[in-house]
């Protein structure tokens, strides 16, 4: 059987592009990210967002069930893991931040993967969970078969606080830096979004789909 980063990110199929440095500095800068703190990054798969976060000056480790992700991120230690059932190998109170992208999503069970967050985030850490909005993609969201639970914002928001963290917020997010920049053109795509081909291959495919960016901390 193949390996998933050799079928689902193959280099055609997902090319390197500047989005990983843009989004990192984009969430450094809004979660107050400090250079020497300690970021986990379970599923980090080809680790883009690592090298990136690393570049900032974080600490940064990696995990993903997959024994080929390390040979993606000489330099940077990772661990091969199914953190849905084994957790995460790491003692508790390890880290200031565990980040994941299009992660929780690929559980049966994500609230164990919210619980060993908890348990591995040093008092007041920050876990960063982003994933597709249902709502949003929910006509294409099975493309990916190993989808296994949908999260709306108030499924996002809910399975944080019930499993203790604090200072809990869900926001959407469409994946164009230009927006960042320019909120108003949100308005401008929620307008054009319905024209958008469903399966469009194009950067205007980030016009129709939108992520959720949840956010909590552990209590101290």
């Amino acid at each position: 059987m193949s390996d998933y980063l050799t079928v689902v990110y193959d280099d055609k199929r997902r090319p390197y592009t500047d989005y990983p440095s843009q989004f990192s500095q984009l969430l450094f800068q809004q979660y107050g990210m400090q250079p020497g703190q300690t970021l986990l990054e379970p599923g980090c798969g080809r680790g883009e967002m690592l090298k990136c976060f690393k570049a900032l000056g974080l600490e940064v480790r990696g995990n993903d069930i997959s024994p080929e992700a390390s040979a993606f991120l000489p330099g940077i230690e990772v661990d091969t893991c199914d953190v849905e059932k084994d957790g995460l190998p790491y003692p508790d109170n390890s880290f200031d931040i565990v980040y994941s992208k299009s992660f929780l999503e690929h559980f049966y069970y994500p609230e164990r993967y919210v619980k060993e967050a908890l348990r591995v985030l040093k008092p007041g850490g920050l876990m960063l969970s982003l994933v597709p909005d249902w709502e949003a993609n929910y006509r294409k969201y099975f493309d990916d078969y190993t989808h296994r639970t949908p999260f709306t914002a108030v499924s996002l928001r809910d399975i944080q606080l019930i499993h203790g963290f604090e200072d809990v917020r869900v926001i959407k997010l469409r994946q164009l830096p230009i927006v960042w920049r320019y909120p108003v053109l949100n308005h401008f795509c929620a307008l054009l979004a319905p024209f958008v081909p469903l399966r469009a291959k194009s950067k205007l495919r980030w016009v129709r789909e939108i992520m959720l960016i949840g956010s909590g901390r552990k209590p101290t």
